[in-house]
């Protein structure tokens, strides 16, 4: 049998957060020749936005790429244990 004091020594959330998967998606961001931003989230193809700035470009994209991956999971298209989500910028 595990001493109590063994089983206390680990962060709640630290068996959970092993199981979690996580995805990590690609931004890629660049300016147009008009002065708009334009972002792309390279592993989901069509996932771009447009913005007046780059903040907002990606800020946009990042929130479609979310609903795009909602959705996909809605449909069974894309694994439910899809937990943990980061973007990192290209």
């Amino acid at each position: 049998m595990v001493p109590g004091n063994l089983l206390r020594s680990r962060p709640a959330g630290a068996r959970i957060a092993k199981a979690m998967a996580t995805r990590t998606f690609t931004v890629e961001v660049e300016i147009e020749d008009d002065g708009r931003w334009i972002a792309e989230i390279v592993e989901i193809p069509g996932v771009l936005s447009y913005g007046a700035t780059r903040r907002e470009a990606v800020a946009s994209v990042q929130a479609l790429a979310l609903r795009v991956v909602a959705d996909r999971i809605d449909h069974g298209e894309a694994n439910p244990d899809l937990l943990n989500v980061a973007f990192l910028a290209a």
